[in-house]
């Protein structure tokens, strides 16, 4: 468990299933994701956090990010491996930071204060380099890459079979 002024970030359980269903149904949130496809049953969700908590890692990890007054589920907040383009999904050596809010969380400051939270406790951990991929069109994101200090290096292909804007942070 990790925790800022107003958040703390926990692991995922099977009771949090209604909340990544509604979150990931949504085309708002899903729309720079991927292919951007949407949940249609609610079992998705369960498989979803089913692999979520398969994850075992010392450093890895992906939280849910919780307001701390009243213990409301407002997203996630990853750290993980990031695949590497042209290997079906093969680890790159590289690791990735990345959040996904639900809409009614947006605009209060929570992925940045999330994101540089895991930030700080990724370099803790030992990481020498972070870095976090966005659609090109998505802008926001991009905003909260910047307000967490970490440096834009342009357009790359590298990971996920797509082009990306790439961010990187050091310690």
């Amino acid at each position: 468990m990790l925790e800022t002024e107003r958040l703390t970030l926990r692991t995922w359980t099977l009771r949090d299933a209604d909340f990544v269903f509604d979150m990931y149904s949504r085309h708002e949130v899903r729309r720079y994701i991927g292919r951007g496809d949407v949940m249609q049953e609610r079992e998705e969700a369960v498989r979803l956090l089913e692999r979520w908590s398969e994850l075992q890692h010392p450093i890895h990890h992906i939280w849910a990010v919780e307001r701390t007054v009243d213990e409301r589920v407002l997203g996630v907040l990853l750290l993980k491996s990031i695949p590497a383009s042209g290997t079906d999904g093969a680890p790159s050596g590289d690791t990735e930071i990345g959040w996904h809010l639900h809409p009614d969380a947006w605009g209060h400051g929570y992925a940045s204060e999330a994101a540089a939270r895991v930030l700080r406790f990724a370099f803790e951990a030992g990481l020498e380099k972070v870095v976090a991929v966005t659609n090109p069109a998505n802008t926001a994101s991009q905003s909260v890459c910047r307000r967490i200090g970490m440096r834009h290096k342009g357009q790359t292909d590298a990971y996920y079979d797509t082009i990306c804007e790439l961010f990187e942070a050091t310690p």
